[in-house]
């Protein structure tokens, strides 16, 4: 599977990944899942937009992630935003994290990027008896002027053209997002499905944080530099002018709980 190195884009990535809703929080919430003093590993954390909503529900919580420039970025945040969230280099294959010591671990916009056999060994290792782990995916939706317009464009400057990221392109079907198979390896792991649900929601863009979100995801990070500065030209340049866009998103949840 090819890997997408978003550290191409760090800075974008960081301004345009904090569109998490806050419904999300309160969702986990209402069905039982408290952040309040648990020890949580958010996997594939990029620069950290889920670790700041858990520490801001007082989660003792580690950030994990393979990209150094984007761990950069959320050590900047750390400073700016008034966080003390501690964030290490590793992958979820293999994390560097002690056995048994976390109550949760959370991966968001990232599985389809993991080696899942191996990414669900490291998780069951470093998770508590019990423990939980959450899969959440978000992103936004066809059908708006606006996205069709910018998938025209990127179509024409992503190689092979517009597939879903990372292994999400091998999946035959998909439930909310999800391809099917992902339940039936973490039900063979030893993972109890608890909960899966969608939420839906909306994200306002300006014209330019629309252009940087475009930016930021993997069709436009793993183009050559030279091709995403043509592409994020053009996009601008096709775009209107007139805003704000209100682009939809949706957000799926899978809770999951070691049985042993």
């Amino acid at each position: 599977m090819e890997q997408i190195d978003f550290g191409q884009v760090a800075k974008s990535y960081a301004r345009a990944r904090e569109d998490i809703p806050a419904s999300l929080m309160d969702s986990l919430f209402i069905r039982g899942i408290s952040f309040d003093g648990k020890k949580v590993a958010d996997i594939g954390c990029g620069t950290g937009a889920l670790t700041r909503k858990m520490s801001m529900r007082k989660a003792n919580v580690i950030g994990v992630d393979p990209s150094n420039e984007l761990l950069q970025q959320a050590l900047a945040l750390n400073v700016s935003k008034n966080y003390h969230i501690p964030y290490v280099q590793g992958t979820a294959e293999e994390t560097g994290l002690q056995d048994s010591q976390f109550d949760m671990v959370t991966v968001m916009r990232a599985w389809h990027w993991f080696d899942r056999e191996k990414a669900i060994h490291e998780i069951k290792r470093i998770l508590k008896a019990k423990g939980l782990l959450l899969v959440i995916d978000s992103g936004f939706l066809a059908g708006p002027l606006v996205v069709d317009q910018t998938f025209d464009v990127i179509s024409k400057y992503v190689p092979g053209g517009l597939k879903p990221a990372g292994t999400k392109a091998d999946s035959k079907q998909r439930i909310n997002g999800f391809p099917s198979e992902w339940f039936g390896e973490w039900q063979k792991a030893g993972f109890e499905l608890r909960d899966f649900y969608k939420l839906n929601y909306s994200v306002t863009y300006t014209k330019e944080s629309w252009v940087e979100k475009v930016e930021s995801i993997s069709w436009l990070a793993g183009l050559e530099e030279k091709a995403r500065a043509n592409a994020l030209v053009e996009l601008t340049n096709s775009l209107p002018d007139t805003g704000p866009f209100v682009i939809p998103h949706d957000c799926n949840v899978c809770i999951l709980r070691v049985l042993d």
